[in-house]
């Protein structure tokens, strides 16, 4: 069960989650027509008055992006207030995921974007591990992922995680943690929501941009973060048959974090991941502001 925070933004203001309702003839729910956002944020290690959250301004850059894609608007600044207004009415004690979501909330029949209304709101629960810190299985998607000439991949589009729904059960019901898509091309995609990357002879590697991939904020993090280490980072087309001879392989994201994969469908891999590990030491330190290489990527919010 999910522990949701007590209060949602709704409709320009906090009110209480379970007050925060939308009509079943909205436009979103039907065809898909939103964009959305995942952030953490967690307690302060020195101060449990306030709350560190990463990368937040690059979190409210991708939203506002996002809708525009959707031939809507929101500018960066009003995420950011709406969303420090929204953890001073919370409160919260424990890491938390938090989730701003942009729809078409118009009660229309029509599939457009064009003359509809829309509406921001954010909502949280309190989450630890998404996925296992001692590694996933994974599986290769009988799915492929989509085109950015048919769906616009570079944002969180609520309408394109029908695939990676679908495939992230079908790997679950076929005895696997978590699923990886080809694209079209078949070259490696990503997970169901996450990026991937593999380390070949000391060589960080992950699929770029050009491979239909979402332009991951914690992926972004890495590569740099990696750079900073001297370690060479290549983002090109990765085969599937490299996923099995790989060094390393591992997923990245707000919500995964830095995940292993420990097994690509009958394939065990190595447990012996001493770039990972070094990437993840290193983020956490980051994330929780005990780093001074980084710093600006945190920031903090008193929420008494």
């Amino acid at each position: 069960m999910h522990k949701f925070l007590p209060y949602a933004w709704f409709k320009g203001k906090c009110v209480p989650f379970d007050e925060a309702k939308i009509s079943i003839a909205t436009h979103a729910l039907h065809y898909g027509t939103a964009a959305f956002g995942g952030m953490r944020a967690i307690p302060d290690p020195m101060d449990d008055k306030r709350f560190l959250l990463f990368r937040a301004d690059r979190h409210a850059k991708r939203l506002s992006q996002s809708a525009k894609l959707l031939l809507s608007e929101i500018n960066e600044e009003e995420i950011l207030d709406s969303l420090s207004k929204w953890l001073k009415a919370n409160q919260p004690r424990k890491p938390i995921y938090i989730r701003p979501f942009i729809y078409t909330s118009d009660l229309g029949i029509a599939p457009r974007l064009h003359n509809i209304e829309t509406d921001f709101l954010i909502y949280g629960m309190e989450l630890g591990d998404y996925l296992s810190p001692e590694g996933v299985t994974c599986r290769i998607s009988s799915l492929r992922r989509q085109e950015d000439c048919s769906l616009p991949l570079r944002g969180k589009i609520s309408g394109a995680y029908i695939t990676s729904s679908l495939a992230k059960t079908e790997a679950v019901l076929s005895g696997f943690d978590e699923a990886l898509l080809l694209n079209t091309r078949g070259k490696v995609s990503e997970a169901s929501g996450m990026n991937l990357f593999i380390v070949r002879d000391g060589v960080l590697i992950t699929p770029g941009v050009d491979q239909d991939i979402l332009e991951g904020i914690t992926r972004a993090s890495v590569i740099e973060i990696a750079k900073s280490l001297e370690i060479n980072v290549i983002e090109r087309p990765v085969d599937k048959t490299e996923l099995f001879i790989a060094d390393e392989v591992f997923l990245t994201g707000t919500a995964a974090k830095i995940t292993p994969i420990k097994q690509i469908e009958s394939t065990k891999l190595t447990t012996k991941r001493p770039i990972m590990n070094v990437l993840k030491e290193k983020l956490i330190l980051i994330t929780e502001n005990k780093s001074n290489d980084f710093s600006h990527w945190v920031s903090s919010i008193d929420v008494t």
